[in-house]
Protein backbone atom coordinates (compact mmCIF):
# COMPACT_ATOMS: atom_id res chain seq x y z
CA UNK A 1 0.00 0.00 0.00
CA UNK A 2 1.31 3.63 -0.73
CA UNK A 3 0.96 6.35 1.42
CA UNK A 4 1.18 9.86 0.44
CA UNK A 5 0.60 13.15 2.98
CA UNK A 6 -0.15 15.89 1.82
CA UNK A 7 0.25 19.80 3.62
CA UNK A 8 -1.32 22.91 1.61
CA UNK A 9 0.93 25.42 1.01
CA UNK A 10 -0.72 28.36 -0.32
CA UNK A 11 0.22 31.58 1.34
CA UNK A 12 -2.49 31.26 3.42
CA UNK A 13 -1.69 27.70 4.71
CA UNK A 14 1.97 28.96 5.22
CA UNK A 15 0.76 31.97 7.02
CA UNK A 16 -1.31 29.49 8.98
CA UNK A 17 1.90 27.14 9.74
CA UNK A 18 2.31 24.87 7.10
CA UNK A 19 5.72 24.86 6.64
CA UNK A 20 6.85 24.66 10.48
CA UNK A 21 3.95 21.39 9.68
CA UNK A 22 6.18 19.83 7.38
CA UNK A 23 9.59 20.35 8.99
CA UNK A 24 8.16 18.95 12.20
CA UNK A 25 6.60 16.01 10.16
CA UNK A 26 9.53 15.34 7.43
CA UNK A 27 11.85 13.60 10.21
CA UNK A 28 9.55 11.50 11.32
CA UNK A 29 8.75 9.74 7.98
CA UNK A 30 12.28 9.46 6.90
CA UNK A 31 12.83 5.43 5.54
CA UNK A 32 9.16 4.75 6.35
CA UNK A 33 8.19 4.60 2.56
CA UNK A 34 5.70 6.99 3.41
CA UNK A 35 5.85 10.75 0.96
CA UNK A 36 5.22 13.66 2.25
CA UNK A 37 4.15 16.59 -0.73
CA UNK A 38 2.92 19.83 -1.40
CA UNK A 39 -0.61 20.86 -2.74
CA UNK A 40 -2.01 24.04 -2.82
CA UNK A 41 -5.12 25.53 -1.57
CA UNK A 42 -8.49 23.92 -1.82
CA UNK A 43 -9.98 27.28 -0.71
CA UNK A 44 -11.10 26.58 2.86
CA UNK A 45 -8.29 28.96 4.04
CA UNK A 46 -10.34 29.50 7.65
CA UNK A 47 -9.44 25.50 8.41
CA UNK A 48 -5.48 25.97 7.30
CA UNK A 49 -2.94 24.08 7.95
CA UNK A 50 -4.82 21.38 6.24
CA UNK A 51 -3.03 17.67 5.56
CA UNK A 52 -4.58 15.21 3.13
CA UNK A 53 -3.58 11.87 3.53
CA UNK A 54 -3.93 10.03 0.80
CA UNK A 55 -3.76 5.59 0.57
CA UNK A 56 -2.73 4.01 -3.46
CA UNK A 57 -4.09 7.13 -4.86
CA UNK A 58 -7.50 7.76 -3.11
CA UNK A 59 -7.66 10.29 -0.38
CA UNK A 60 -8.28 8.63 3.39
CA UNK A 61 -8.92 11.32 5.68
CA UNK A 62 -8.21 15.00 5.62
CA UNK A 63 -7.18 16.75 8.68
CA UNK A 64 -7.36 20.53 9.98
CA UNK A 65 -6.14 23.30 11.42
CA UNK A 66 -2.68 21.19 12.16
CA UNK A 67 -0.31 21.98 14.60
CA UNK A 68 3.52 21.36 14.28
CA UNK A 69 3.26 20.10 17.66
CA UNK A 70 0.42 17.40 16.35
CA UNK A 71 3.05 15.74 13.49
CA UNK A 72 4.01 12.92 16.11
CA UNK A 73 0.38 11.93 16.36
CA UNK A 74 0.06 12.06 12.24
CA UNK A 75 3.24 9.88 12.14
CA UNK A 76 1.65 7.21 14.16
CA UNK A 77 -1.40 7.24 12.57
CA UNK A 78 0.10 6.59 9.03
CA UNK A 79 3.14 3.98 10.36
CA UNK A 80 0.53 2.01 12.31
CA UNK A 81 -2.58 2.44 10.42
CA UNK A 82 -4.34 3.54 13.32
CA UNK A 83 -5.92 6.80 12.50
CA UNK A 84 -8.26 6.81 15.75
CA UNK A 85 -5.68 9.08 17.00
CA UNK A 86 -5.91 11.79 14.63
CA UNK A 87 -9.83 11.81 14.76
CA UNK A 88 -9.94 14.92 16.19
CA UNK A 89 -7.85 16.74 13.69
CA UNK A 90 -10.68 15.00 11.25
CA UNK A 91 -12.52 17.69 8.69
CA UNK A 92 -16.00 18.00 10.01
CA UNK A 93 -19.20 16.87 7.81
CA UNK A 94 -20.60 20.34 8.13
CA UNK A 95 -17.08 22.02 6.78
CA UNK A 96 -16.71 19.17 4.02
CA UNK A 97 -20.27 20.95 2.44
CA UNK A 98 -17.73 24.24 2.24
CA UNK A 99 -16.44 21.71 -1.19
CA UNK A 100 -19.83 19.47 -1.96
CA UNK A 101 -21.54 22.42 -2.71
CA UNK A 102 -19.18 23.55 -5.46
CA UNK A 103 -18.50 22.83 -9.03
CA UNK A 104 -14.77 23.12 -9.34
CA UNK A 105 -13.66 24.14 -12.95
CA UNK A 106 -11.01 26.77 -12.88
CA UNK A 107 -10.17 25.56 -9.15
CA UNK A 108 -10.27 21.46 -10.03
CA UNK A 109 -6.98 20.94 -9.05
CA UNK A 110 -6.32 23.41 -6.95
CA UNK A 111 -4.90 21.60 -3.51
CA UNK A 112 -4.94 18.54 -5.00
CA UNK A 113 -1.66 18.22 -7.30
CA UNK A 114 2.00 19.59 -6.50
CA UNK A 115 2.08 22.66 -8.05
CA UNK A 116 6.44 22.35 -8.15
CA UNK A 117 5.55 19.16 -10.61
CA UNK A 118 4.94 19.05 -14.45
CA UNK A 119 4.12 15.14 -13.59
CA UNK A 120 1.27 15.67 -10.98
CA UNK A 121 -0.12 18.29 -13.89
CA UNK A 122 0.09 15.60 -16.59
CA UNK A 123 -1.23 13.33 -14.10
CA UNK A 124 -4.35 15.52 -13.88
CA UNK A 125 -5.18 15.60 -17.31
CA UNK A 126 -2.64 19.05 -18.07
CA UNK A 127 -1.55 19.93 -21.39
CA UNK A 128 -4.37 17.18 -22.91
CA UNK A 129 -6.07 20.14 -24.62
CA UNK A 130 -3.25 21.51 -26.16
CA UNK A 131 -2.35 17.80 -27.25
CA UNK A 132 -5.57 17.33 -28.92
CA UNK A 133 -5.13 21.13 -30.57
CA UNK A 134 -2.24 20.63 -32.32
CA UNK A 135 -2.45 16.70 -33.06
CA UNK A 136 -1.31 16.48 -36.61
CA UNK A 137 -4.39 13.82 -37.39
CA UNK A 138 -7.41 15.58 -36.25
CA UNK A 139 -6.47 18.68 -34.64
CA UNK A 140 -8.20 22.16 -34.08
CA UNK A 141 -7.38 25.25 -36.53
CA UNK A 142 -7.63 28.18 -34.62
CA UNK A 143 -11.41 29.20 -36.17
CA UNK A 144 -12.28 25.95 -34.45
CA UNK A 145 -10.68 26.80 -31.10
CA UNK A 146 -12.62 30.18 -31.33
CA UNK A 147 -15.92 28.55 -31.99
CA UNK A 148 -15.66 26.42 -29.12
CA UNK A 149 -14.90 29.15 -26.93
CA UNK A 150 -18.21 30.65 -28.92
CA UNK A 151 -20.35 27.62 -28.18
CA UNK A 152 -18.85 27.76 -24.65
CA UNK A 153 -20.06 30.93 -23.34
CA UNK A 154 -16.86 31.59 -21.29
CA UNK A 155 -17.32 35.54 -20.53
CA UNK A 156 -13.83 37.17 -19.36
CA UNK A 157 -13.64 37.04 -15.40
CA UNK A 158 -11.79 39.93 -14.87
CA UNK A 159 -14.50 42.10 -14.69
CA UNK A 160 -16.36 43.44 -17.72
CA UNK A 161 -17.66 39.96 -18.66
CA UNK A 162 -16.99 40.92 -21.80
CA UNK A 163 -17.05 37.45 -24.38
CA UNK A 164 -14.13 35.70 -24.54
CA UNK A 165 -13.89 34.40 -28.19
CA UNK A 166 -14.92 38.05 -30.16
CA UNK A 167 -11.80 39.54 -28.19
CA UNK A 168 -9.92 36.16 -29.48
CA UNK A 169 -11.31 36.43 -32.83
CA UNK A 170 -10.85 39.95 -33.16
CA UNK A 171 -7.01 39.77 -32.26
CA UNK A 172 -6.72 36.84 -34.97
CA UNK A 173 -8.02 39.22 -37.71
CA UNK A 174 -6.11 42.09 -36.73
CA UNK A 175 -3.09 42.47 -39.19
CA UNK A 176 0.05 42.85 -37.26
CA UNK A 177 3.69 41.59 -37.88
CA UNK A 178 3.54 40.37 -34.18
CA UNK A 179 0.96 39.57 -31.58
CA UNK A 180 0.79 39.04 -27.90
CA UNK A 181 -1.46 37.19 -25.65
CA UNK A 182 -1.51 39.20 -22.19
CA UNK A 183 -2.47 37.72 -19.02
CA UNK A 184 -3.54 40.22 -16.70
CA UNK A 185 -2.57 38.84 -13.04
CA UNK A 186 -2.60 42.17 -11.53
CA UNK A 187 -5.12 41.21 -8.94
CA UNK A 188 -5.96 44.31 -6.81
CA UNK A 189 -9.47 44.38 -5.65
CA UNK A 190 -9.07 44.51 -1.67
CA UNK A 191 -10.28 40.76 -0.37
CA UNK A 192 -9.57 39.29 -4.01
CA UNK A 193 -7.17 36.47 -4.19
CA UNK A 194 -8.83 33.75 -6.66
CA UNK A 195 -6.08 34.70 -9.41
CA UNK A 196 -3.23 34.55 -7.11
CA UNK A 197 -4.64 30.88 -5.37
CA UNK A 198 -5.00 29.76 -8.81
CA UNK A 199 -1.37 30.39 -9.89
CA UNK A 200 0.19 28.97 -6.41
CA UNK A 201 -1.96 25.60 -6.72
CA UNK A 202 -2.48 25.07 -10.80
CA UNK A 203 0.32 27.03 -12.44
CA UNK A 204 0.11 24.82 -15.30
CA UNK A 205 -3.44 25.16 -16.14
CA UNK A 206 -2.92 29.07 -16.25
CA UNK A 207 0.15 28.21 -18.78
CA UNK A 208 -2.21 25.51 -21.32
CA UNK A 209 -4.95 27.80 -21.44
CA UNK A 210 -2.84 30.95 -22.86
CA UNK A 211 -0.90 28.52 -24.81
CA UNK A 212 -4.57 27.46 -26.32
CA UNK A 213 -5.43 31.21 -26.40
CA UNK A 214 -1.85 32.18 -28.04
CA UNK A 215 -3.04 29.67 -30.79
CA UNK A 216 -6.08 30.81 -31.54
CA UNK A 217 -5.27 34.56 -32.20
CA UNK A 218 -1.89 33.72 -33.80
CA UNK A 219 0.41 35.12 -30.93
CA UNK A 220 4.41 33.91 -30.49
CA UNK A 221 4.63 35.54 -27.19
CA UNK A 222 2.72 34.51 -23.74
CA UNK A 223 3.27 37.29 -21.15
CA UNK A 224 1.69 36.73 -17.31
CA UNK A 225 1.35 40.40 -16.02
CA UNK A 226 1.47 39.63 -12.57
CA UNK A 227 1.70 42.14 -9.19
CA UNK A 228 5.39 41.83 -7.73
CA UNK A 229 3.12 40.99 -4.26
CA UNK A 230 2.60 37.56 -4.82
CA UNK A 231 6.28 36.20 -4.80
CA UNK A 232 5.19 32.82 -4.31
CA UNK A 233 2.63 32.93 -6.82
CA UNK A 234 5.77 33.92 -9.32
CA UNK A 235 8.53 31.64 -7.63
CA UNK A 236 5.75 28.96 -8.75
CA UNK A 237 4.74 30.38 -11.96
CA UNK A 238 9.24 30.49 -13.38
CA UNK A 239 9.14 27.20 -11.94
CA UNK A 240 6.38 25.71 -13.88
CA UNK A 241 7.50 27.65 -17.30
CA UNK A 242 10.84 26.12 -17.26
CA UNK A 243 9.37 22.56 -16.69
CA UNK A 244 6.93 23.28 -19.49
CA UNK A 245 10.02 24.68 -22.02
CA UNK A 246 11.83 21.51 -20.54
CA UNK A 247 8.86 19.13 -22.04
CA UNK A 248 8.37 20.59 -25.39
CA UNK A 249 5.10 22.80 -24.45
CA UNK A 250 6.70 25.48 -24.07
CA UNK A 251 9.26 27.43 -27.32
CA UNK A 252 9.86 26.84 -30.47
CA UNK A 253 7.87 24.05 -32.92
CA UNK A 254 5.56 22.47 -29.74
CA UNK A 255 5.02 18.97 -29.90
CA UNK A 256 6.17 18.56 -33.61
CA UNK A 257 3.44 20.94 -34.98
CA UNK A 258 4.88 24.11 -36.03
CA UNK A 259 3.22 26.42 -34.13
CA UNK A 260 5.97 28.47 -31.50
CA UNK A 261 5.49 30.44 -28.10
CA UNK A 262 7.63 31.52 -25.76
CA UNK A 263 6.30 32.50 -22.19
CA UNK A 264 7.22 35.49 -19.80
CA UNK A 265 6.70 36.87 -16.59
CA UNK A 266 6.16 40.60 -15.57
CA UNK A 267 6.05 41.90 -12.31
CA UNK A 268 4.13 45.12 -11.67
CA UNK A 269 4.37 47.45 -9.15
CA UNK A 270 0.88 46.98 -7.54
CA UNK A 271 -1.12 50.19 -9.10
CA UNK A 272 -4.18 49.10 -8.88
CA UNK A 273 -5.12 50.80 -12.12
CA UNK A 274 -2.85 48.60 -14.42
CA UNK A 275 -6.10 45.70 -13.89
CA UNK A 276 -6.76 48.20 -16.57
CA UNK A 277 -5.81 46.63 -19.99
CA UNK A 278 -4.20 49.73 -21.03
CA UNK A 279 -2.66 50.67 -18.12
CA UNK A 280 -1.44 47.41 -18.35
CA UNK A 281 -0.19 47.58 -21.39
CA UNK A 282 1.90 51.29 -21.25
CA UNK A 283 2.95 49.63 -18.02
CA UNK A 284 4.62 46.34 -19.65
CA UNK A 285 6.17 48.90 -22.39
CA UNK A 286 8.03 50.11 -19.03
CA UNK A 287 5.42 53.30 -18.93
CA UNK A 288 3.90 55.02 -16.14
CA UNK A 289 0.67 53.01 -15.69
CA UNK A 290 -1.97 55.31 -17.02
CA UNK A 291 -5.12 54.00 -19.55
CA UNK A 292 -5.22 55.07 -23.31
CA UNK A 293 -8.57 56.29 -25.10
CA UNK A 294 -9.84 53.99 -26.66
CA UNK A 295 -10.63 53.01 -29.77
CA UNK A 296 -8.40 51.49 -30.87
CA UNK A 297 -8.68 48.66 -28.89
CA UNK A 298 -5.46 46.52 -27.80
CA UNK A 299 -7.11 43.58 -30.16
CA UNK A 300 -6.03 46.06 -32.77
CA UNK A 301 -3.55 48.21 -31.75
CA UNK A 302 -2.03 47.02 -27.94
CA UNK A 303 1.24 45.93 -26.63
CA UNK A 304 3.86 47.69 -28.93
CA UNK A 305 1.07 48.60 -31.17
CA UNK A 306 0.93 45.59 -32.06
CA UNK A 307 -3.20 43.04 -32.07
CA UNK A 308 -2.77 42.05 -28.51
CA UNK A 309 -5.18 39.83 -26.12
CA UNK A 310 -5.64 40.16 -22.60
CA UNK A 311 -7.75 38.15 -20.24
CA UNK A 312 -7.40 37.43 -16.34
CA UNK A 313 -5.78 34.01 -14.44
CA UNK A 314 -10.04 32.70 -13.81
CA UNK A 315 -10.58 33.13 -18.10
CA UNK A 316 -7.47 31.38 -19.37
CA UNK A 317 -8.05 28.27 -16.34
CA UNK A 318 -11.66 27.25 -17.75
CA UNK A 319 -9.94 27.02 -21.49
CA UNK A 320 -8.62 23.82 -21.27
CA UNK A 321 -11.06 22.57 -19.76
CA UNK A 322 -13.53 23.76 -22.30
CA UNK A 323 -11.30 22.35 -25.27
CA UNK A 324 -11.44 18.75 -23.46
CA UNK A 325 -14.99 18.66 -22.24
CA UNK A 326 -16.72 20.92 -25.49
CA UNK A 327 -18.07 24.05 -25.32
CA UNK A 328 -21.79 23.00 -24.90
CA UNK A 329 -20.83 21.35 -21.37
CA UNK A 330 -19.72 24.65 -20.18
CA UNK A 331 -22.57 26.13 -21.76
CA UNK A 332 -24.87 23.80 -20.12
CA UNK A 333 -24.20 25.41 -16.39
CA UNK A 334 -25.22 28.63 -15.67
CA UNK A 335 -27.76 30.51 -16.51
CA UNK A 336 -29.37 32.07 -20.02
CA UNK A 337 -27.15 35.29 -19.71
CA UNK A 338 -24.05 34.06 -17.57
CA UNK A 339 -22.58 30.86 -18.82
CA UNK A 340 -20.10 28.24 -16.75
CA UNK A 341 -18.71 28.92 -13.24
CA UNK A 342 -17.68 31.53 -11.43
CA UNK A 343 -14.75 31.42 -8.58
CA UNK A 344 -15.45 34.09 -5.64
CA UNK A 345 -13.48 34.91 -2.58
CA UNK A 346 -15.54 34.77 0.61
CA UNK A 347 -13.78 37.42 2.91
CA UNK A 348 -15.25 39.63 6.02
CA UNK A 349 -18.09 38.36 8.65
CA UNK A 350 -18.23 35.11 7.56
CA UNK A 351 -17.61 31.61 9.38
CA UNK A 352 -15.78 30.00 6.13
CA UNK A 353 -13.18 32.17 5.00
CA UNK A 354 -12.23 30.85 1.39
CA UNK A 355 -12.49 30.24 -2.41
CA UNK A 356 -15.82 28.89 -3.48
CA UNK A 357 -16.30 28.00 -7.25
CA UNK A 358 -20.13 27.60 -8.23
CA UNK A 359 -22.24 27.34 -11.04
CA UNK A 360 -23.76 31.11 -12.45
CA UNK A 361 -27.24 31.18 -11.13
CA UNK A 362 -26.87 30.06 -7.77
CA UNK A 363 -28.00 33.27 -5.04
CA UNK A 364 -26.41 34.86 -2.98
CA UNK A 365 -27.91 33.08 -0.06
CA UNK A 366 -26.99 30.25 -1.22
CA UNK A 367 -23.46 31.27 -1.48
CA UNK A 368 -22.88 32.93 1.97
CA UNK A 369 -24.98 31.24 4.03
CA UNK A 370 -25.22 27.66 2.66
CA UNK A 371 -21.49 27.55 1.39
CA UNK A 372 -19.87 29.85 3.43
CA UNK A 373 -21.79 28.91 6.81
CA UNK A 374 -23.38 32.45 7.15
CA UNK A 375 -22.28 35.42 9.37
CA UNK A 376 -19.73 34.50 12.44
CA UNK A 377 -19.84 35.60 16.01
CA UNK A 378 -23.70 35.46 16.03
CA UNK A 379 -23.80 38.55 14.06
CA UNK A 380 -26.71 39.63 11.78
CA UNK A 381 -26.20 40.02 8.03
CA UNK A 382 -26.43 43.50 6.55
CA UNK A 383 -24.55 43.31 3.32
CA UNK A 384 -22.01 42.19 0.65
CA UNK A 385 -19.69 44.18 -1.11
CA UNK A 386 -19.16 42.59 -4.86
CA UNK A 387 -16.88 44.16 -7.17
CA UNK A 388 -14.27 45.74 -4.65
CA UNK A 389 -13.57 49.13 -5.10
CA UNK A 390 -15.32 49.19 -8.72
CA UNK A 391 -18.55 47.20 -7.22
CA UNK A 392 -21.35 47.89 -4.66
CA UNK A 393 -22.91 46.58 -1.51
CA UNK A 394 -25.88 44.51 -1.54
CA UNK A 395 -28.23 45.10 1.49
CA UNK A 396 -29.67 42.00 3.30
CA UNK A 397 -33.07 42.48 1.17
CA UNK A 398 -31.68 41.38 -1.98
CA UNK A 399 -30.00 38.16 -0.54
CA UNK A 400 -31.51 36.03 -3.39
CA UNK A 401 -30.29 37.73 -5.84
CA UNK A 402 -29.27 35.07 -8.70
CA UNK A 403 -25.60 35.47 -9.52
CA UNK A 404 -25.03 36.64 -13.25
CA UNK A 405 -24.15 40.00 -14.91
CA UNK A 406 -26.94 41.28 -15.45
CA UNK A 407 -28.55 40.47 -11.97
CA UNK A 408 -25.79 41.99 -10.20
CA UNK A 409 -25.76 44.96 -12.41
CA UNK A 410 -29.17 45.75 -11.61
CA UNK A 411 -28.36 46.20 -7.67
CA UNK A 412 -26.10 48.53 -8.34
CA UNK A 413 -23.38 46.29 -8.22
CA UNK A 414 -21.03 43.98 -9.92
CA UNK A 415 -19.45 40.49 -10.34
CA UNK A 416 -15.69 42.29 -10.94
CA UNK A 417 -13.48 39.63 -10.50
CA UNK A 418 -14.84 37.72 -7.42
CA UNK A 419 -14.50 39.59 -4.58
CA UNK A 420 -17.32 38.81 -1.76
CA UNK A 421 -16.89 41.09 1.19
CA UNK A 422 -19.24 39.94 3.75
CA UNK A 423 -20.32 42.32 6.10
CA UNK A 424 -22.68 42.24 9.71
CA UNK A 425 -24.72 44.55 11.63
CA UNK A 426 -21.77 46.03 13.52
CA UNK A 427 -20.57 47.51 9.65
CA UNK A 428 -20.85 51.03 9.37
CA UNK A 429 -21.84 51.74 5.61
CA UNK A 430 -20.69 55.32 5.52
CA UNK A 431 -17.12 54.24 6.70
CA UNK A 432 -17.40 51.46 4.30
CA UNK A 433 -17.98 53.96 1.62
CA UNK A 434 -15.28 56.07 2.67
CA UNK A 435 -13.38 52.89 2.72
CA UNK A 436 -13.62 52.10 -0.86
CA UNK A 437 -13.29 56.19 -1.76
CA UNK A 438 -9.89 56.26 -0.07
CA UNK A 439 -8.65 53.50 -1.59
CA UNK A 440 -9.89 54.58 -5.58
CA UNK A 441 -8.59 58.31 -4.55
CA UNK A 442 -4.97 57.31 -3.92
CA UNK A 443 -5.19 54.36 -6.79
CA UNK A 444 -6.15 56.71 -9.42
CA UNK A 445 -3.59 57.73 -11.97
CA UNK A 446 -4.21 61.04 -12.47
CA UNK A 447 -4.49 61.27 -15.95
CA UNK A 448 -8.26 62.98 -16.12
CA UNK A 449 -9.43 65.53 -13.96
CA UNK A 450 -12.90 63.73 -12.97
CA UNK A 451 -10.99 60.62 -11.72
CA UNK A 452 -8.18 62.62 -9.71
CA UNK A 453 -10.15 66.29 -8.66
CA UNK A 454 -13.30 63.71 -8.43
CA UNK A 455 -12.65 61.08 -5.72
CA UNK A 456 -10.51 63.10 -3.96
CA UNK A 457 -13.75 65.63 -3.40
CA UNK A 458 -16.08 62.33 -2.65
CA UNK A 459 -13.64 61.39 -0.30
CA UNK A 460 -13.38 64.48 1.39
CA UNK A 461 -17.45 64.64 2.02
CA UNK A 462 -17.19 61.32 3.02
CA UNK A 463 -14.64 62.18 5.94
CA UNK A 464 -16.28 64.77 7.06
CA UNK A 465 -19.49 62.90 7.44
CA UNK A 466 -17.93 60.26 9.17
CA UNK A 467 -16.04 62.87 11.67
CA UNK A 468 -19.61 64.41 12.27
CA UNK A 469 -19.04 67.27 10.48
CA UNK A 470 -21.48 66.60 7.79
CA UNK A 471 -23.95 68.92 6.75
CA UNK A 472 -27.31 69.61 4.94
CA UNK A 473 -27.00 69.17 1.11
CA UNK A 474 -24.02 66.48 1.47
CA UNK A 475 -25.99 63.51 0.34
CA UNK A 476 -27.42 65.50 -3.02
CA UNK A 477 -23.57 66.74 -3.73
CA UNK A 478 -22.70 63.18 -3.23
CA UNK A 479 -24.77 61.90 -5.65
CA UNK A 480 -24.35 64.74 -8.33
CA UNK A 481 -20.47 63.94 -7.93
CA UNK A 482 -20.84 60.58 -8.23
CA UNK A 483 -22.74 60.78 -11.40
CA UNK A 484 -20.37 63.55 -13.12
CA UNK A 485 -16.81 61.15 -11.98
CA UNK A 486 -19.27 58.30 -13.66
CA UNK A 487 -19.67 60.16 -16.92
CA UNK A 488 -16.85 61.67 -17.02
CA UNK A 489 -13.96 59.46 -16.52
CA UNK A 490 -11.25 57.99 -18.86
CA UNK A 491 -10.98 54.44 -17.72
CA UNK A 492 -12.96 51.93 -15.36
CA UNK A 493 -11.43 52.94 -12.84
CA UNK A 494 -13.13 56.45 -12.28
CA UNK A 495 -16.27 55.30 -14.27
CA UNK A 496 -16.96 52.61 -11.28
CA UNK A 497 -15.59 54.70 -9.07
CA UNK A 498 -18.75 55.92 -7.48
CA UNK A 499 -20.48 52.46 -7.42
CA UNK A 500 -19.70 52.35 -3.19
CA UNK A 501 -21.31 55.67 -2.84
CA UNK A 502 -24.28 55.12 -5.14
CA UNK A 503 -25.30 51.94 -3.88
CA UNK A 504 -24.89 52.59 -0.46
CA UNK A 505 -26.64 55.83 -1.01
CA UNK A 506 -29.27 53.59 -2.04
CA UNK A 507 -29.61 50.88 0.58
CA UNK A 508 -28.59 52.54 3.61
CA UNK A 509 -29.25 56.27 3.09
CA UNK A 510 -31.03 56.64 6.88
CA UNK A 511 -27.46 55.75 8.11
CA UNK A 512 -25.89 58.90 6.12
CA UNK A 513 -28.99 61.04 7.30
CA UNK A 514 -28.14 60.08 10.89
CA UNK A 515 -24.36 60.72 10.78
CA UNK A 516 -25.30 64.53 9.55
CA UNK A 517 -28.60 65.04 11.15
CA UNK A 518 -28.10 63.24 14.29
CA UNK A 519 -24.54 63.29 14.33
CA UNK A 520 -24.93 59.73 15.51
CA UNK A 521 -23.14 56.48 13.66
CA UNK A 522 -25.76 53.66 13.96
CA UNK A 523 -23.40 51.01 13.96
CA UNK A 524 -21.23 52.75 16.57
CA UNK A 525 -17.88 52.58 14.95
CA UNK A 526 -17.37 56.13 13.80
CA UNK A 527 -15.16 57.18 16.74
CA UNK A 528 -15.69 61.18 16.42
CA UNK A 529 -19.90 60.37 16.67
CA UNK A 530 -19.48 57.55 20.35
CA UNK A 531 -20.92 59.02 22.83
CA UNK A 532 -19.34 56.71 26.52
CA UNK A 533 -22.12 57.23 29.31
CA UNK A 534 -21.42 55.20 32.95
CA UNK A 535 -25.09 54.40 34.23
CA UNK A 536 -24.92 55.32 38.23
CA UNK A 537 -27.45 52.45 38.99
CA UNK A 538 -24.92 49.97 37.50
CA UNK A 539 -21.83 51.52 38.37
CA UNK A 540 -20.30 49.70 41.48
CA UNK A 541 -17.35 52.25 42.07
CA UNK A 542 -14.80 49.54 41.92
CA UNK A 543 -12.92 52.29 39.74
CA UNK A 544 -11.52 49.64 37.42
CA UNK A 545 -12.84 51.94 34.37
CA UNK A 546 -11.02 54.87 35.60
CA UNK A 547 -7.47 53.23 36.23
CA UNK A 548 -7.96 51.93 32.66
CA UNK A 549 -8.41 54.99 31.10
CA UNK A 550 -5.35 56.43 29.23
CA UNK A 551 -6.78 60.05 29.15
CA UNK A 552 -7.91 60.45 32.94
CA UNK A 553 -11.22 61.14 31.38
CA UNK A 554 -12.95 59.73 34.63
CA UNK A 555 -13.26 60.64 37.97
CA UNK A 556 -15.35 59.71 40.82
CA UNK A 557 -15.19 58.26 44.58
CA UNK A 558 -14.35 54.40 45.56
CA UNK A 559 -17.45 52.72 45.46
CA UNK A 560 -19.62 55.73 44.21
CA UNK A 561 -20.70 56.43 40.74
CA UNK A 562 -18.20 57.67 38.25
CA UNK A 563 -19.08 59.62 35.39
CA UNK A 564 -17.00 60.78 32.03
CA UNK A 565 -15.89 63.98 30.85
CA UNK A 566 -17.08 63.58 27.27
CA UNK A 567 -14.40 66.72 26.28
CA UNK A 568 -11.40 64.73 27.72
CA UNK A 569 -12.74 61.36 26.05
CA UNK A 570 -10.63 59.63 23.29
CA UNK A 571 -13.53 56.95 22.74
CA UNK A 572 -11.02 53.98 23.04
CA UNK A 573 -13.76 51.94 24.52
CA UNK A 574 -11.51 50.84 26.85
CA UNK A 575 -14.05 51.93 29.99
CA UNK A 576 -16.85 49.70 28.42
CA UNK A 577 -14.19 46.31 28.05
CA UNK A 578 -13.03 46.87 31.31
CA UNK A 579 -16.33 47.43 33.04
CA UNK A 580 -17.52 43.99 34.78
CA UNK A 581 -20.80 45.43 35.59
CA UNK A 582 -22.66 46.70 32.22
CA UNK A 583 -22.20 50.09 33.60
CA UNK A 584 -21.00 51.61 30.54
CA UNK A 585 -22.83 52.20 27.23
CA UNK A 586 -22.22 53.50 24.02
CA UNK A 587 -24.60 55.77 21.97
Amino acid sequence: MSIRIAIGKGSCGIAAGAGKLSDALAPLLEDTGITLGTVGCIGMCWLEPIVDIYENGLLTARLVQVQPEQAPMIAQAVKTGDFSVIEPLRITKEDSAFLTQQTRIALRNCGIIDPDSIQSALDAGGYQAIGKILSAENGMSPEDVIGCIKTSGLAGRGGAGFPTWFKWNAARQSAGDEKYLICNADEGDPGAFMDRAVIESDPHTLIEGMLIGAYAIGAKEAIVYVRAEYPLAIKRLDHAIREARAAGYIGQNILGSGFSCEFRIKAGAGAFVCGEETALIESLQGQRGMPRLKPPFPAEAGYWNQPSNINNVETYANVAWIINNGGEAFAAMGTEDSKGTKVFALTGKIRRGGLVEIPMGMTLRQVIFDIGGGIRDGGTFKAVQMGGPSGGCIPASLLDTVIDYKKLAATGAIMGSGGMVVMDDSTCMVGMAKFFLDFTAKESCGKCVHCRIGTKRLQEILTRIVEGKGKEGDIELLEELCNAVRDGALCGLGQTAPNPVLSTLRYFRDEFEAHINEKRCPAHTCTDLLHYHIDPEKCRGCTACARKCPVYAISGVVKGPHEIDQNSCIRCGQCMATCKFGAVSVD
